[in-house]
């Protein structure tokens, strides 16, 4: 039995709900009775493709793919979804699943055991530089047994690899319609999951309806689900008043958030705040003839004002983050608060003079103008003028769109830049894993060999995830002695709503994706 630490509790998404106006019937929406929804988010997909993603294409994909093990509403641990799982043997070093019986893809094609192994196969075989690869570090093989069951072979003790299968970046493709070699083309997806696309527009629109194929553990509230896709925090608040979508999941402004809390404000809409594990965090280049001097990196963790930039730039819906582990997961530490402890121009003009540094340092400080919401360019101004105030540093800005910002970073490009992480599942190895290694989900080598070789090998004999609490703090101090990630915030989570939608509060699972399902129109309230 695979049992962990109940990390999830921390994570949540209780609801606290604000600005309910009125009362009456609402009519359930859609001709004939269908419930449908439409739903907003600043995050649009990057590919269609699972074996291409690591990133927020996850959303849809947990929508419209199945995995073999997800996250029902109120689990704490991965639970069957195609398949029942379960390690079968005392080493962690052999997975087997079972799937469910008469499973389909949506177009009719049988979901059986040969196409769970061609979709892992496909992984690993097409390895897109930055793609979910990076997540099957263990996988040595995998193994059929008959037509329903398959056997994850791994090539070390590995407790964490059912949290693995449980991401979307594991869901489950048609081999008809996935080539064994190569990237889907043509925009199509075919999934066994709740919904089908039934549409996509890149950057606009997905139009999602249910599968009347689907075999799993989702309990569907509505019929089909629209999501928009929007530049920025201000034109989907501005939807959501207009009543042209009914929900947002992602991308909410501080301002909006601010706004939203206002019973003034709030024009009948609703607030979800749940905790949450996204953070944000600068990544050093140890190419740059600047950025790979420790001192360097140093000098700038001394000065960093977290509490600045959460108050004055995020209004406090964000929270100072001191090391790569979140708040709520075993491992955490206030190492960078420890070491530095209050921003100081003194101690970082020391730190400089002891390598012999006794100029301004040129800096440049990357940032991607269209990812991590439109507070992400006031963010790094504020950054900017931090450094500059010192008389330490001088900084020039620069930003790029997502796509070519990610291409940028990962040939080296950038000195320092920013980047911001959601939980791949809700454990402390994926704040210390996707970054260390020589292949990572930065782009940028980072050979520790006390992490990779020791302690995550170490923690992931462990089933019992209170018990690696000692290998993670290592891990931490290992960090934050060499400062190449240097944590700025934990974020928070929020969704909002329009006062005829329930189900916000039930949306988000441990890693924070939403389950479109959950979302339903009121009949009465």
């Amino acid at each position: 039995m695979f049992v962990r630490f109940r990390c999830a509790r921390y994570m949540a998404a209780v609801a606290s709900i604000s600005v309910l106006a009125g009362c009456g019937l609402v009519p359930p929406g859609g001709s004939g009775g269908e419930q449908k929804v439409t739903v907003g988010t600043t995050s649009a997909p990057s590919t269609l493709d699972p074996a291409a993603s690591w990133d927020g294409s996850w959303e849809l994909f947990r929508n419209v793919h199945q995995t073999l093990l997800s996250y029902p509403r109120g689990a704490s641990e991965p639970e069957p979804d195609a398949a029942r799982c379960a390690f079968a043997d005392d080493s962690n070093r052999s997975y087997s699943c079972t799937l469910r019986d008469d499973l389909t893809f949506s177009d009719g094609d049988p979901l059986d055991a040969t196409a769970v192994k061609h979709t892992f196969d496909r992984i690993m075989r097409i390895g897109v530089d930055g793609g979910p690869k990076g997540l099957l570090g263990s996988l040595e093989r995998v193994e059929t047994r008959g037509d329903d069951t398959v056997v994850f072979q791994l090539n070390q003790p590995d407790a964490t690899f059912p949290f693995v299968l449980a991401t979307p970046a594991m869901s489950l493709v048609d081999p008809r319609e996935y080539p064994a070699d190569s990237l889907r083309e043509g925009g199509g997806v075919t999934g066994s999951g709740p919904y089908v696309l039934k549409s996509y527009q890149e950057g606009k629109q997905a139009q999602l309806v249910r599968n009347s194929r689907y075999k799993g553990y989702a309990e569907r509230k509505n019929d089909a689900v629209t999501i928009r896709y929007y530049p920025d925090s201000a034109s989907m608040v501005k939807a959501l008043r207009d009543k042209q979508i009914d929900a947002t999941f992602r991308g909410l402004s501080a301002p909006d958030i601010i706004d939203l809390q206002s019973d003034d404000a709030g024009g009948g809409l609703q607030l979800v705040e749940g905790a949450g594990t996204e953070i944000s965090y600068l990544v050093f280049n140890p190419k740059d003839p600047w950025a790979g001097r420790p001192a360097v990196r140093k000098a700038i963790a001394q000065l960093i004002d977290r509490s600045a930039i959460a108050h004055k730039v995020y209004k406090d819906t964000v929270d100072p983050l001191y090391s790569m582990i979140p708040t709520g997961l075993p491992g955490h530490t206030t190492g960078f608060f420890d070491d530095y402890g209050k921003p100081s121009v003194d101690k970082a003009r020391d730190l400089l003079l002891q390598d012999g540094i006794t100029e301004p340092v040129p800096l440049e400080l990357w940032f991607t103008s269209d990812r991590y919401g439109s507070l992400t360019a006031p963010a790094f101004a504020e950054i900017e003028r931090q450094l500059e105030r010192s008389r330490l540093f001088d900084v020039t800005l620069r930003s790029r769109p997502w796509k070519t910002y990610e291409a940028g970073y990962r040939s080296g490009e950038y000195p320092v830049f920013g980047r911001g992480w959601f939980p791949d599942f809700p454990d402390p190895e994926n704040f210390i894993a996707p970054f260390v290694g020589e292949r990572n989900a930065l782009g940028t080598p980072y050979i520790v060999r006390e992490i990779t070789s020791v302690l995550l090998p170490q923690s992931r004999r462990e089933t019992d995830r209170g018990a690696v609490v000692g290998d993670f703090e290592r891990a931490q101090k290992i960090l934050v002695d060499d400062a190449r990630l240097l944590p700025l915030w934990q974020g928070r989570q929020y969704v909002a709503t329009s006062e005829e939608i329930s189900g916000g509060e039930r949306a988000l699972d441990p890693s924070t994706i939403m389950m479109m399902w959950e979302l339903e129109r009121k009949t009465s309230w």
